[in-house]
């Protein structure tokens, strides 16, 4: 593909996605019915989903092993939105704890100029993945960081950038300190979009990088390197209990393979496995039962 941004190379950029799937870590391992249950799935809330959202069981298996990777997913992402001012020119990345904790140093000796006409040579900034993730005490916590900032380097502004904020925006950044309404021009709330403008001088250049961004992370997937592609077995090990049930309605013998995975030990499940590998019949058919008496139907 020809390469269309100039403030990042393709050779960084590719490294840096590259860098971000790696972060995945164990969530990129395939899920097994060991795994899916390690926590114990609740088997009732799988049912009504299947059946309210009118889903299959392969949907309903899926969603519920992207919401377990999903859960953890989004400390990568802010780690991608984070390090990639590394490669960008001016941008400074600390290392976590470090300098003062921030995430991104931003250094122009030509001086940044805020919307409301101060001018700067130093932007410290604290990066959010969604403009709601952050409670009152921690956004108090912050503001006061920032201030503390400003008394020690006058030549400052202090930024809040959110990846998803509301809306495209650079604006005085107004919250509650000590249940004090409190705001300064040089504390500034700021949407991703308007950050890399700043720092990139182009005004469409987050767009830019959303442009390119599916294709890099698709050639990076498809390379293989280190990378590996997760290959989730969890229904087809569900249909194999399923089909050993003996029971003709697979909605059924479904049902009866997910509840063993809450349900197992429970009064009417108990003894349905008599071991890892060893089944009963007679269990098998308490189960049907238990399944058509809540409302499974053939």
């Amino acid at each position: 593909m020809e390469w269309k941004l100039s403030f990042i190379s393709k050779e960084d950029f590719t490294e840096h996605v590259k860098a971000t799937i790696e972060k995945y870590g164990e969530k990129l391992e395939s899920f097994d019915v060991k795994r899916f249950n390690k926590n114990i799935i609740d088997p009732i809330k799988l049912i009504f989903d299947k059946t309210v959202y009118r889903s299959t069981w392969d949907q309903i298996v899926s969603n519920e092993i992207f919401r377990q990777r999903d859960k953890s997913n989004n400390n990568d992402i802010g780690y991608f939105h984070q390090r990639i001012f590394q490669y960008i020119a001016n941008c400074h990345v600390p290392d976590n704890g470090k300098e003062g904790g921030w995430d991104v140093i931003y250094t122009n000796a030509e001086g940044v100029t805020l919307p409301d006409g101060d001018v700067v040579h130093n932007v410290y900034v604290e990066m959010k993945n969604k403009h709601n993730t952050m409670n009152s005490a921690s956004a108090g916590k912050t503001y006061i960081k920032m201030q503390n900032q400003l008394l020690k380097d006058d030549d400052c502004a202090c930024f809040l950038v959110e990846a998803i904020a509301q809306k495209s925006q650079n604006i005085k950044w107004e919250t509650t300190v000590d249940k004090n309404k409190v705001s300064h021009r040089r504390i500034r709330r700021v949407s991703l979009d308007q950050f890399y403008a700043l720092v990139t001088g182009e005004e469409d250049a987050f767009y830019q990088m959303c442009m390119v961004l599916p294709e890099i992370i698709e050639e990076v997937v498809n390379s293989g390197e280190g990378i590996n592609v997760p290959e989730d077995t969890v229904l087809e090990e569900l249909k194999n209990i399923a089909g050993q049930i003996g029971e003709k309605s697979e909605a059924i013998a479904m049902a009866m393979a997910v509840y063993m995975l809450g349900f197992s030990t429970y009064n009417g499940f108990r003894g349905y496995l008599k071991d890892e590998n060893d089944q009963d019949d007679a269990m098998l058919k308490r189960l049907y039962e238990y399944a058509k008496m809540i409302g499974e139907k053939k």
